[in-house]
């Protein structure tokens, strides 16, 4: 039985977070190099891993997550294997190198400690969209782990001239570099975005990257962890 299962044992680390599989990411624990992560999302761990809900440094931002687009985070912390997960989501691992990302609040699964971050209001975003006005930002060097409700698509925008155009309510991640601004199509109201009787969409363009998913609902991710 321990040989028909061993295809599924997880592979000695590569880098600090990997995926395992397409829905969990594995977490290369040591001392001193902590993780927040999302609170609830811890699916197994090896070695000695610790835990504390609502940090200080979670506390401070937690009006702004729980009324914008966030979530709360618990700090992880120790020596061995952590393994995340987010209702089978995809799993998406970015290494930043002196880099910034605007992220979906509701798609953050981990991040290292030492990185800056802030619960941020997305500009030009308020007069064409009735929702996702707060996002994190999350900026210097280290890892993050992202999820996606289903395959993502990573756009480079710096490819060609034209601008990348997405669907707000799809939209995962985005390079804080990269030039923004809104679009209605009034005449498209009835083939993209849901709801609002009138589409709308973000235009992107610039040096940078964008992560859309195959998804436009995201009640399902706004409920509370444990």
């Amino acid at each position: 039985m321990i040989q028909q299962l061993s295809g599924y044992a997880p592979t000695p680390p590569a880098a600090r977070m990997e995926n395992h599989g397409n829905a969990m990411v594995k977490i290369a624990m040591q001392s001193g190099q902590d993780v927040f992560a999302r609170t609830g999302s811890m699916v197994a761990y090896e070695g000695f891993v610790q835990y504390e809900p609502n940090p200080p440094a979670v506390r401070q931002m937690a009006s702004q997550w729980l009324t914008g687009e966030g979530a709360p985070l618990m700090k992880c912390s120790g020596d061995g294997l952590l393994f995340l997960a987010d209702y089978g989501a995809d799993v998406v691992c970015i290494n930043l190198n002196d880099d910034a990302l605007s992220v979906n609040g509701t798609n953050i699964l981990a991040f290292d400690a030492h990185l800056q971050w802030g619960v941020q209001r997305v500009k030009g975003m308020a007069k064409f969209a009735g929702q996702g006005l707060f996002n994190v930002g999350i900026s210097g060097t280290g890892w993050v782990a992202l999820t996606s409700r289903g395959t993502p698509v990573v756009v480079d925008c710096g490819r060609g001239e034209d601008e990348t155009y997405v669907d707000p309510d799809a939209l995962v991640a985005w390079s804080t570099n990269l030039k923004m601004k809104g679009k209605r199509s009034f005449k498209a109201s009835s083939m993209i975005g849901r709801g609002s009787g009138e589409a709308y969409q973000l235009g992107f363009s610039g040096q940078g990257f964008v992560v859309v998913q195959p998804s436009e609902d995201s009640t399902d991710r706004l409920r509370a962890r444990g």
